[in-house]
């Protein structure tokens, strides 16, 4: 049983001015938030999925107007179909990722089976032949940095620990925060490297001081700022120990 291409991607509004784009034939925890956000002069779009279902294709929503596609880090689920994208950025310590992705560098080969699919995707895919299709940045972003869409404006937040190039969407004017994989209501993925441990630490402590008013993570359902709060402070609090 497979998928039609026409059924891959689901869009929902999420306020804001904010779609949430996803592919719901893949099971919850390997599931990529993709995030559409409206401004005046152009959109933005954070992450891309998995790319196996054409999003420019199927989704008319991401062409309909200029549109930046950033990766809030390069991990397979996220980047997909960034080569679908003329203008693609991301932070500079993954750039050479996105100009030349591999099964190992993306976590494809650790992760990618036929068991993450409730239904698999159209033919001809093959989990055993999937491959991160090669998409380099044609800008580089680094902490502190803004993306511009007219009307608003979102701060780069870099937070490395889950990536080493791993950022944050920041709108201070609206409290929305877009936090990639470093913070969501699901199980985190850490790792047992000391020094990426510290990386975690100082990235989750930096996220807590935010005055947020909602965040749109990378996996799982998006939350209010207590949430947010009680996530980030029971992480400290666990590591503090």
């Amino acid at each position: 049983m497979r998928a039609k291409p026409e059924d891959w991607w689901r869009v929902r509004a999420a306020g804001d001015g904010i779609s949430h784009i996803d592919e719901p034939h893949i099971l919850e925890f390997y599931r990529c938030n993709v995030w559409h956000v409206r401004g005046r002069d152009r959109d933005m779009l954070v992450d891309s999925g998995m790319g196996v279902v054409s999003l420019r294709e199927w989704v008319p929503l991401v062409t309909e107007r200029p549109l930046e596609a950033v990766a809030s880090h390069t991990h397979f689920d996220h980047v997909g179909c960034h080569h679908e994208f003329p203008c693609r950025s991301c932070h500079g310590a993954e750039a050479h990722l996105l100009r030349a992705p591999t099964r190992a560098n993306t976590y494809a080969d650790k992760y990618v089976t036929d068991d993450i699919f409730t239904t698999l995707p159209p033919l001809p895919y093959q989990s055993s032949l999937y491959a991160v299709e090669r998409a380099p940045a044609t800008r580089l972003l680094w902490d502190g940095d803004r993306i511009d869409l007219g009307d608003r404006s979102f701060e780069v937040i870099h937070t490395p620990g889950h990536s080493p190039g791993g950022i944050a969407l920041w709108e201070a004017a609206t409290g929305v925060l877009i936090s990639g994989d470093i913070v969501y209501d699901g199980p985190l993925i850490e790792s047992d490297d000391p020094g990426e441990m510290r990386q975690y630490f100082a990235s989750m402590k930096r996220l807590f001081d935010l005055p947020v008013r909602v965040v749109h993570g990378g996996h799982f359902a998006s939350y209010d700022g207590a949430r947010h709060r009680a996530i980030i402070g029971d992480w400290l609090a666990r590591r503090d120990r």
